[in-house]
């Protein structure tokens, strides 16, 4: 399938555009909601392109919800020099600013997302209102996975070999896709591969990546969303996150890693509750 055709098929339920930010072109998709409150920008995991979680983005349906491709990742193209999660904090502030967002919003992250999403809460406090964290840890200092599985999250190959996909992915993302090859072969059929250094350059962004040593400094309210079964982020890190940070609370699934996909209909009422609340 061609990205335009991608394009075309993600068109009816988000709005799909190529935008330049200071000489670099970022993929972005932004589904418009009707509640009154701030959008909700979404960070997704490594190697995933913004389709990845579109049953989650269509189950929040009244929520704003503004997603983009990491550089090299899906649609947007690979820089030439690495970068670090500050880097693209300051580029997702910047990127809000040009598309017309200027004031608070939400922010969600999902794994190696939910390490920038850390990062994004602290430093534009202002800009960020409400933190929701899913499958995520407190980055290099955490409670490891499994190293068979660990292993295998080293290189793309799960994003570009459909087969090999079927064959371990239940042992990487647990839960309900243990059990459903369905689930896996739907996922299959939304990857865009990693482009070129895009991996390498996401995994270079967490290395040696700590937020242990201020998230006690994060004032946001705060969910933190995990899966029982998770191989790759133990359940014991979201514990650390809830422990660490002032405002927050722990909401744990019964699946795996992706629940945020393969239980969208389940988390979306308890996000959107969360996100609706009044402030302390």
């Amino acid at each position: 399938m061609t990205q335009a055709e991608r394009d075309t098929e993600t068109g009816g339920r988000m709005e799909i555009r190529t935008v330049e930010l200071e000489g670099r072109e970022l993929r972005v998709g932004i589904r418009r909601g009707s509640h009154a409150g701030p959008p909700l920008l979404l960070f997704n995991g490594i190697g995933a392109n913004l389709e990845l979680v579109e049953p989650f983005v269509a189950a929040l349906d009244d929520v704003e919800i503004i997603i983009f491709d990491i550089p090299g990742v899906g649609g947007s193209p690979t820089p030439v020099i690495p970068y670090r999660f500050t880097t693209l904090s300051l580029m997702a502030d910047k990127l809000l600013t040009r598309l017309g967002y200027n004031g608070p919003v939400d922010v969600l992250g999902v794994s190696w997302g939910g390490a920038l999403a850390q990062e994004f809460a602290h430093l534009y406090p202002e800009r960020c209102r409400r933190l929701i964290l899913a499958a995520t840890s407190p980055g290099v200092i955490m409670v490891p996975g499994k190293l068979s599985v660990l292993a295998r999250l080293l290189g793309p190959r799960r994003y570009t070999d459909p087969a090999y996909l079927q064959r371990v992915g239940g042992d990487i993302y647990g839960g309900t896709y243990r059990r459903d090859p369905g689930l896996l072969r739907e996922h299959s059929r939304h990857i865009q591969p990693p482009r070129g250094r895009g991996y390498v350059y996401q995994l270079l962004a967490a290395w040696g990546w700590s937020s242990l040593p201020w998230l006690g400094a994060l004032r946001q309210p705060t969910l933190v969303m995990h899966g029982n079964d998770d191989p790759i982020v133990p359940l014991a890190n979201a514990k650390i996150l809830a422990a660490r940070i002032r405002k927050a609370r722990l909401h744990v699934v019964d699946d795996g890693h992706l629940f945020l996909v393969a239980r969208a209909a389940e988390v979306a009422p308890v996000i959107r509750r969360f996100l609706r609340e009044e402030p302390n």
